[in-house]
């Protein structure tokens, strides 16, 4: 008797898979927009795929008059600049600290109840106390990302090493190693392929406080735009921004796969 769960699809079948459900979506759009437009030629609710493409050639080819800069790409480089900023502090902070707490209980003891407690306030609730404390300017932006994440890969990382095989740690004592040297030969090799899966969870929150941080003071950037031409029901240019946002969560994805599973090997197991 064959159990579903011994089914294993091919690379191919679950790629074709893979794309259904997606292609049903479009399909689905599609079919509602071309209803909508059948009924009322100028809805702006489900725009069809032309409207789309007209409104999204001026901000993507044209200059703005007033900048002279083209504004999708502005906004892509400024958000991918907050993102990026945003997600290094937060990666070399989660690593240094999650090593610390994970590795010295003295650490441990002292500091977990802060990171616990950091980490259940919810974000949002911080971002005026950060436009205050802060500014308006780029510094408020990164820091609510840096808070919204941080806390939750902190603990990750924490939690991954203190939970190594305490064999390690005793036959690296044994052989000599110093504490540094059980960081950083025992536990940092190890924590290494958990702290990239911990990136790719904080993907779509950090997006979340992005957008927010963005869409309450900024002048420019991918979630300022789509909460600009909502007041005028833009929805032919807030839709290809939102798949835009889509397509570069999941390039960004792709890529820590990558070197997770050709930098690491070893944790991904047998394929």
């Amino acid at each position: 008797m064959v159990r579903l769960v011994n089914i294993r699809p091919s690379r191919r079948i679950a790629a074709m898979l893979g794309a259904a459900p997606l292609v049903l979506l479009v399909l689905a759009y599609l079919l509602a927009s071309a209803s909508r437009h059948a009924l009322n030629p100028a809805d702006k609710i489900l725009p069809t795929p032309d409207a789309m493409i007209a409104a999204m050639r001026s901000l993507v080819l044209l200059p703005d008059a007033m900048t002279g800069q083209l504004l999708f790409w502005s906004d892509t480089f400024a958000s991918l600049q907050r993102l990026g900023i945003g997600l290094a502090i937060s990666t070399l902070s989660a690593l240094l600290a999650g090593l610390m707490l994970g590795l010295l209980p003295a650490v441990r003891a002292t500091l977990s109840p802060l990171v616990t407690t950091i980490a259940v306030i919810p974000p949002i609730a911080l971002l005026p106390i950060l436009f205050i404390a802060l500014g308006l300017g780029e510094t408020a932006k990164v820091a609510l990302i840096v808070i919204g994440i941080l806390p939750l890969m902190l603990r990750d990382i924490a939690s991954h090493v203190e939970a190594l095989p305490v064999e390690q740690m005793i036959k690296a004592q044994t052989l000599g190693a110093s504490s540094w040297q059980l960081a950083l030969r025992v536990a940092l090799p190890q924590a290494m392929p958990r702290l990239i899966h911990a990136i790719r969870l904080s993907l779509g929150p950090a997006w979340v406080f992005l957008i927010s941080a963005e869409a309450i003071a900024s002048d420019v950037g991918l979630g300022y735009r789509i909460f600009l031409v909502r007041r005028y029901l833009s929805m032919d240019i807030i839709l290809p921004y939102v798949a835009w946002i889509a397509l570069l969560a999941i390039a960004m994805d792709w890529v820590l796969r990558q070197i997770s599973t050709r930098g690491f090997p070893w944790a991904h197991g047998a394929r």
